[in-house]
């Protein structure tokens, strides 16, 4: 019966009018207030205040300027092997493996599919048929940048429009489909081991999804899907463990390689925790 409830307010909450309203009280600068949410929300999440690059609480002038927080340089070690593919972000596995021709494991029992993953981009999800996936959800107490689980030159990017679910544990183990109803950031690179794409989750209260070469793609939020594809003259390279986006206020990353082109290691399983930096797999060079 409990259950039940959850799903049905799942539907009911007017999710995008409380997601704008919690952006916009996250940007506000309100002095004293705002130190006292953050100590809040620091008790309650239990955060590790000794990792974070700025300790003094009175140095973020907004909320979401702590929620997108740096960490201190030594507080994840990044993996530099050149033949291994690290974990873009901190949070929990929910699913990981191989996807089977198009279908991809959400939960047990549950499952999506890669096209519609990719907003019917059928061209685009050949490229991946019986590719590799992760899936790792951020809750509010992780650490929220997301970085590059390889080198990697930027392609395309695609913004497509869609629900803004929450995407906690609860719903992801009992709601199918959620990944491809929500609002979404597709991000393609050219790696030596292939293509590989990073895909940003959009979810309840999630205010906004930045990265580092455009800055702020959502909002504003539209009901169109829009597209940017990049050339060697525009020359977007990132390395290995650089930061490529951030979410302010949670989510989920699903990063996906082509087939043969990673091995996952035994050790990446669903739930478990993941770090950034943390070895994911191993790639196999694409010459």
């Amino acid at each position: 019966m409990i259950d039940k409830l959850k799903l049905m307010l799942l539907f009911v909450i007017p999710k995008h009018l409380l997601t704008k309203l919690f952006g916009k009280i996250s940007e506000l600068k309100l002095g004293y207030f705002t130190h006292l949410i953050i100590k809040i929300f620091i008790y309650i999440y239990d955060i590790n205040i000794y990792e974070i690059k700025e300790k003094d609480i009175t140095k973020y002038y907004t909320f979401n300027d702590f929620f997108t927080r740096s960490l201190k340089q030594d507080a994840r070690i990044f993996d530099n092997q050149k033949s291994t593919i690290i974990l873009p972000a901190d949070g929990y596995i929910t699913q990981c493996g191989n996807i089977n021709y198009y279908t991809i494991v959400q939960a047990k029992n549950i499952f999506y599919n890669l096209t519609v993953l990719l907003s019917g981009n059928k061209y685009l999800s050949n490229k991946f048929i019986n590719g590799v996936f992760i899936n790792i959800y951020l809750s509010p107490a992780n650490y929220h940048r997301i970085h590059m689980p390889c080198n990697g030159i930027l392609k395309e990017m695609i913004y497509v429009p869609g629900k803004l679910l929450s995407l906690n544990k609860f719903n992801i183990n009992n709601k199918p489909d959620l990944f491809t109803k929500n609002e979404r950031l597709i991000c393609l690179f050219n790696t030596k081991f292939g293509l590989m794409i990073q895909i940003l989750i959009g979810s309840t209260i999630v205010g906004s999804i930045e990265t580092t070469w455009y800055g702020t793609v959502i909002p504003p939020r539209s009901h169109v899907i829009k597209h940017w594809c990049y050339t060697k003259k525009d020359n977007i390279f990132l390395l290995k463990g650089q930061e490529m986006g951030k979410f302010k206020l949670g989510s989920t990353v699903i990063t996906i390689f082509e087939k043969n082109s990673i091995l996952l290691c035994n050790t990446i399983k669903p739930n478990i925790i993941s770090y950034v930096g943390n070895i994911m797999g191993y790639g196999i060079p694409n010459y």
